[in-house]
């Protein structure tokens, strides 16, 4: 028999077998002792479907490829069986909680262990997932993913429990984030916006599954392939604890390994060297493009925020501005949080910490963090973040990559000069000072330069000359700026006249590269800049209120109504240019055209926002 026809049997015969085999079992409890906490799990009721991602479910092999988008009832059990669960907690156990034992789950599920600022030990001793927990993992086609749930019960390693030294009851409304619960606002605003980062090529963990429950709540269930983050080795590296620290490496390297993601090594040093150089690469390339696309992820130097592969998580925090509103800060109550150009900063940080962990490994000798404060990775790392910025910009410009590596090689100075007209008016912020926002602090932007990179190639396609310096104005002037933020002062004008001389000269050099005339590489240039660039463009605001419409909507379509519209408005988002999804988009129904015309003019008005 074969593989393809074994693997269709396998579904038709038993369709949902892979989500009933997802148990609590995973490989990281029997590598990594000591770091976790296991917790039993029991059945929570009266869960109901509020989003499945069928793409997803297809990638991990859990349903099959021609399944269609649509639940029906067997389906829905076997997801709410799998993931409608809550853990067993210390509250309940001291207080012996009425649980019926034939809602007990036979397996137990790991809460895992990791650094967090936030908490009072800086060594990771009483920190890590304070309200979710592992479900397991899934094979399929060379490829492990793990499966995590945020909202399954309050565990003894949230801030809350650390700081006020007591176990919380599930639910305690006393308490927020300690109260081990999580919202179905948040669930669908996570899945939407890391579903648009997937899309547009950010790496990223996903949404599976949302399940909702009466009051607002949610279980969120996420995955990815490597769920790892930095901060899971962090808090055995601050312990001194070497055994563990090499259990926790070793089982992340030999999962981005048999994913296919590093080579494979044979010596403990020469994986652990590998492991650094990518590990600086990663965070090199990811916070240069959290500043070009204007990320707000709050990276730290406990390596808690994002995954250990790059991947952004815990959607709570992370925004897309519309502009570059880079003295933007979060406010967490006790702390604030680091701005987007910061977050360069904290990733260097967290690659030297890194640097002394690998040394760690193979020496066996833990030496000062400030010991590592002038490591080559360190130099490595400047290199690349600067080289992916330039390329990020000359990609944002509309140039392909063929033509933004040509660039680069041959225009080094040009390229440069560009970059520091961009950076002026990007970093422009408004007379008016520091202003409060809902949740924080921030100095607005002024100028949009996705709109002057859409527009600018359509008008040089009609006149190469230089457009006048009003022009230029009323295209980038945002809503956000003053009267005397966009007046035309003589340094103004000048920045003006050199942004479009350098801009003009890209396109010259590459008609002369590609040996064809500037038209005609204007117009391929203003299709793409007119996608990557895109008017209706989501950010962290739009997103806020979308989901509220949504979510006051959905009694008024079915779930899979609701699901397609979801699904479709995703998908509106790709701001790929060379991307072939278009045409298989899904469509919402026609119903919701009215709310969709509603989410689109959300979109508008928060364009420039944060």
């Amino acid at each position: 028999m074969s593989a393809a026809l074994k693997y269709k049997n396998n579904y038709q015969s038993d369709p949902y077998n892979k989500i009933r085999k997802i148990d609590g079992s995973h490989a990281f409890k029997d590598s990594v002792s000591g770091g976790y906490v296991a917790y039993q799990v029991r059945q929570r009721k009266h869960g109901k479907i509020a989003y499945f991602n069928y793409d997803l479910a297809k990638q991990m092999g859990l349903i099959s490829k021609d399944h269609p988008h649509k639940m029906n009832r067997e389906l829905s059990k076997n997801l709410l069986e799998t993931f409608a669960i809550q853990i067993i907690n210390e509250h309940d156990i001291i207080n012996k909680t009425p649980i019926n034992s034939k809602d007990v789950k036979k397996n137990t599920y790991m809460a895992t262990r990791y650094l967090q600022l936030q908490h009072p030990s800086k060594k990771g001793l009483t920190s890590g997932d304070g309200r979710s927990i592992w479900n397991g993992t899934s094979s399929f086609r060379g490829k492990t993913w793990d499966i995590s749930s945020c909202g399954t019960g309050a565990t003894c390693l949230s801030p809350a429990t650390a700081i006020n030294k007591k176990f919380y009851e599930t639910g305690d409304p006393t308490v927020s984030y300690g109260c081990g619960y999580s919202e179905i606002h948040e669930g669908l605003g996570n899945a939407i916006f890391s579903e648009i980062f997937h899309l547009n090529n950010i790496e990223t963990e996903r949404t599976l599954l949302v399940i909702e429950f009466p009051k607002g709540l949610s279980i969120n269930v996420r995955a990815g392939q490597n769920l790892l983050r930095p901060s899971h080795f962090f808090n055995h590296l601050k312990q001194d604890n070497y055994d563990r620290l090499k259990n926790a490496v070793d089982f992340f390297i030999d999962r981005q390994t048999s994913n296919g993601n590093y080579q494979k090594l044979k010596t403990p040093k020469s994986r652990y060297n590998s492991l650094l150089e990518n590990i600086c690469k990663t965070f090199a390339e990811i916070t240069a493009l959290y500043e070009s696309e204007y990320i707000f992820c709050w990276l730290d130097w406990d390596g808690d925020n994002i995954l250990a592969n790059g991947g952004i998580i815990d959607y709570g925090s992370v925004r897309q501005f519309g502009m570059y509103h880079h003295t933007y800060k979060f406010d967490d109550d006790d702390r604030w949080s680091t701005t987007i150009p910061q977050q360069k900063n904290k990733a260097r940080e967290i690659v030297k910490t890194f640097a002394q962990l690998c040394d760690y490994l193979i020496t066996k000798k833990k030496k000062p963090l400030n010991q590592f404060n002038n490591h080559n990775i360190l130099n490595k790392f400047d290199t690349i973040f600067r080289e992916t910025k330039e390329k990020l910009l000359l990609k944002k410009m509309g140039l392909t990559e063929k033509q933004t590596n040509l660039l680069r090689r041959k225009k080094k100075k040009l390229v440069k000069c560009f970059m520091e007209s961009f950076t002026y008016f990007e970093r422009a912020v408004s007379a008016e000072g520091p202003i409060e926002v809902t949740d924080g602090v921030t100095t607005n932007a002024v100028f949009c330069m996705r709109d002057i990179l859409r527009e600018l190639p359509y008008l040089f396609q009609k006149d190469f000359a230089s457009i006048s310096h009003e022009s230029f104005m009323d295209i980038l002037v945002s809503n956000y700026a003053l009267p005397e933020d966009s007046s035309l002062t003589p340094k103004k004008k000048a920045k003006i006249n050199q942004f479009q001389a350098d801009y003009k000269k890209i396109i010259q050099a590459i008609a002369h590269i590609e040996q064809c005339s500037s038209t005609k590489i204007l117009k391929q240039i203003n299709e793409r800049s007119a996608v990557i660039n895109r008017y209706e463009r989501i950010t962290g605001d739009a997103l806020i209120h979308i989901t509220t419409k949504l979510i006051k909507q959905k009694q008024n379509y079915t779930s899979d109504q609701f699901q397609k519209i979801i699904e479709s408005f995703i998908h509106e988002q790709n701001l790929v240019p060379d991307a072939s999804t278009k045409s298989s988009a899904p469509k919402a129904p026609p119903s919701s055209k009215k709310l969709i015309s509603n989410m689109m003019r959300i979109i508008r008005n928060h364009r420039e926002g944060i």
